[in-house]
């Protein structure tokens, strides 16, 4: 074994600090590519786990090669600088990929929407790159780039006498990563944040083999290679939009002379003053003035941006109008607040909310005139574990429930955007009949008097819906038509465009009719996928897990078949509740943001819960030494189907302090029991560190499974991973009772089981 198990740590303290140290390493690092790469690899960020699982998967094999004398750490400095320049340089080879990457799928009438994929392959390409093995190139790089930290960190594991000690130690430094990685985040680019992580690895490599110069100057390139594709502008995005920005959510780049905002390589929104002639953000208002309708008093904006709606919202209020304007990326908002031409968050009528969208529409007690999602698509995931969107809870019956809620009694709302798909538009149509009991008025621009299910919808697209948007329909019944004249930017002082017009060149309104077919399901806030369509597993998600399972399967059995790492039932049930807890791990993730929102503060809440619930597990292992697993396995299956009885909707409307409590009850409970059996069966397992091999392969299968959600919904995860829970509990009661034993059929770690040589349970049994 390398220097790392000997005169590399001394005494018990050092090794300690070694291991929490390189613990928190791992996590920054891990946090610093799933936060850096979808900003830099067009559509990466459609693929959810990859860069997750790539991790986890280089920790796994990290761990499987502890034990062996070849020190992989040289390898990690030479692969994280060569992943950083692959990463830069697909921005600037984007112009020669572009048209030769294949997202798959019907573009015509795709299974899910990619944002930014409807653009068809080039006729004059010979062939075609699926996205998905430029999903694997990555997914490869990440995880054995990964694998030199893993191999720290189960030497590590292996240095400690006490497992569960250890366990802890390692829970506390990810924990201590996580934090330390959204301070750096919120304050420091991506050229800090691999400066740190270089700097870290750095540090266990001069320790080990301080001869490794080669290693220590690929280290050193990491930040020279991000600081040059800065300085350089390399790229398209980078050359048009000079300007680069981190927030919370997105890379942002930023023309200060076009005004044009572009995240994650994808064009987002340009800032547009209500004098320009493109009349779109007018309708509403001009419908609702013509309709015979007063002036909106109180108005809400979600999705509120750089502040064009704002702008247009402000051009009709009255003097005495307040404005929420609620957006969910500070920087886009402060963008707006700083080069909108009309400067509309400067208007004393305005109240700006940094936030999300749903969370603010739970939590505030008032009634407006007017509610507007406001050209509302994130182009981002809510996170890495999830398939679903930013925005995807904003798009729900329920969600539409709040929106009538906040109405006032003749009160209107309205609703605008590219939806792409007729099918994403009869979705939304069909829910909206639903919760407000009317059918909505659907207006498209330029016109159209029909939209499919299975036709594009390339249009401007609005909902109105409301008490308002019925003295809007009478008027359309009234009149046929109305017409805005072109090249002129509408206002108040526009005339009324219900009736004929004379003017061929004139923008035409009238009302769509929608198809709604039959198989056309609802989103709700247990399958909250308004951009799937249909519940099912799309073709490009079936392509992508055997690529990253083909590799993961693949790579373990290249490392684990020389060491004979055949896996008995004490190597399954580790496996079992990794997979186990990834599950749960996603659906803490997904639920909590339904009450809180879907913020960085709360996935960084949520996470940072998570691992003080497993050290309060492992405390409690300690203190209680528990010899039987029933009564947590019991607690563990009563708690998930306590979550599926129980939707976390029900908590809704309830005192904020009581709804958080509650929440966190019934949301983490099982994350404490399945700490605790975690804890129990690890205490005194042979070989820690391969143990936490098999436990984190088991959570790249849960990641892999989490697709099932497209299927089942979030709620009905919990099924999911209530029979991967009774599978681990079959393995542990295997792996804890001897065959012959008379206590076989019960599932108690028995004075029997801890002496046997097979599954040693005394801490000082462990091997080294």
């Amino acid at each position: 074994m390398s220097t790392m198990s000997g005169s590399g740590i001394r005494g018990a303290h050092s090794r300690e600090i070694d291991l929490f140290t390189v613990s928190a390493l791992f996590l920054f690092l891990e946090l610093a590519f799933i936060r850096w790469l979808p900003a830099e690899v067009l559509f990466l960020t459609f693929f959810t786990n990859t860069v997750l699982l790539a991790s986890f998967l280089g920790l796994s094999l990290g761990c499987l090669v502890a034990r062996r004398r070849l020190n992989y750490l040289p390898l990690t400095s030479f692969l994280l600088a060569l992943g950083v320049a692959m990463g830069s340089a697909m921005e600037w080879v984007r112009l020669a990929l572009q048209d030769v990457i294949d997202v798959g799928g019907n573009k015509a009438s795709p299974q899910m929407v990619y944002f930014g994929t409807e653009a068809r392959i080039s006729d004059v390409a010979s062939f075609a790159v699926p996205m998905e093995i430029v999903v694997g190139v990555f997914f490869v790089l990440v995880a054995l780039t990964m694998v030199g930290i893993g191999q720290l960190l189960g030497r590590s594991f292996a240095s400690l006498p006490n497992s569960i000690t250890a366990y802890m130690i390692n829970i506390g430094g990810s924990l201590a990563g996580v934090l330390f990685f959204q301070l750096c985040s919120w304050w420091l680019s991506p050229v800090w944040w691999f400066s740190l992580a270089a700097a870290g690895i750095l540090y266990f490599l001069m320790r080990q083999t301080p001869r490794s110069w080669w290693a220590a100057g690929s280290l050193a390139l990491v930040p020279l290679l991000l600081i040059a594709s800065d300085s350089l502008q390399l790229g398209v995005i980078r050359a048009k939009f000079p300007l680069e920005f981190w927030s919370p959510y997105y890379r942002i780049n930023y023309s200060d002379s076009s005004k044009a905002i572009v995240v994650n390589l994808l064009g987002h929104q340009n800032m547009v003053s209500r004098r320009e002639t493109f009349p779109a953000y007018a309708i509403p208002y001009l419908l609702n003035r013509d309709s015979g309708h007063n002036s909106f008093r109180d108005i809400l904006i979600i999705g509120a941006g750089s502040g064009n709606d704002v702008s247009r919202a402000l051009q009709w209020a009255a003097a005495d109008a307040h404005i929420d304007a609620v957006e969910i990326d500070p920087v886009i908002q402060s963008l707006g607040m700083r080069d909108h031409p009309d400067h509309p968050y400067q208007d004393a009528r305005v109240t700006v909310h940094l936030g999300d969208g749903r969370n603010f529409l739970r939590s505030t007690p008032r009634k407006y005139d007017l509610i507007v999602f406001a050209l509302i698509d994130s182009l981002v995931l809510h996170s890495s574990v999830s398939d679903i969107r930013l925005e995807s809870y904003l798009f729900t019956n329920d969600s539409f429930t709040d929106v009538r809620n906040h109405l006032k009694p003749d009160g209107l709302f309205v609703m605008y955007n590219y939806f792409r798909q007729g099918w994403i538009v009869s979705r939304l149509a069909k829910t909206l009949s639903q919760t407000f009991t009317q059918e909505p008025v659907v207006l498209t621009l330029p016109f159209k008097t029909e939209i499919l299910a299975n036709e594009k919808a390339d249009g401007f697209t609005l909902f109105l819906c409301g008490s308002r948007s019925e003295a809007v329909k009478r008027r359309f019944l009234e009149s046929g038509s109305y017409f805005m004249p072109k090249g002129v930017a509408p206002g108040p002082n526009s005339a009324d465009g219900f009736g004929s017009s004379e003017n061929t060149d004139a923008w035409r309104l009238a009302p769509a009719k929608v198809e709604l077919p039959a198989d056309v399901r609802v989103a709700t806030d247990s399958w909250p996928f308004l951009y799937l369509r249909r519940p099912m597993i799309p073709n490009l998600s079936w392509r992508g897990m055997a690529v990253i399972g083909a590799i993961a399967l693949l790579l373990l059995w290249l490392v684990a078949r020389p060491a004979h790492l055949a896996p008995g039932p004490s190597q399954l049930s580790m496996m079992l509740l990794g997979a186990g807890f990834m599950l749960l791990e996603t659906k803490a993730i997904v639920e909590m943001a339904l009450v809180y929102g879907s913020t960085w503060v709360v996935n960084t809440a949520v996470f940072s819960a998570i691992l003080l619930l497993i050290l309060a597990a492992n405390l409690c292992v300690l203190k209680l030494q528990p010899s039987s697993l029933t009564p947590y396995y019991s607690g563990l299956l009563a708690a998930l189907l306590f979550n599926v009885a129980v939707p976390l909707s029900s908590l809704l409307g309830l005192p904020l302090a009581i709804q958080g409590i509650a929440a966190g009850l019934l949301v983490l409970s099982p994350v404490f029991f399945a700490g605790v059996i975690f804890a129990i069966l690890f205490r005194g397992v042979p070989k820690p560190d391969e143990a936490i091999a098999y436990n984190t392969a088991g959570a790249i299968l849960g990641g892999l499974m989490e697709t099932c959600s497209l299927l089942i919904g979030f709620r009905y995860l919990t099924l999911v991973a209530a029979a991967i829970y009774v599978a681990s509990w079959a393995a542990a009661r295997a792996a804890t009772s001897p065959q012959a034993s008379p206590d076989s059929a019960h599932p108690t770690i028995s004075a029997t089981a801890r002496s046997s040589r097979r599954w040693p349970w005394h801490p000082s049994a462990a091997a080294r």
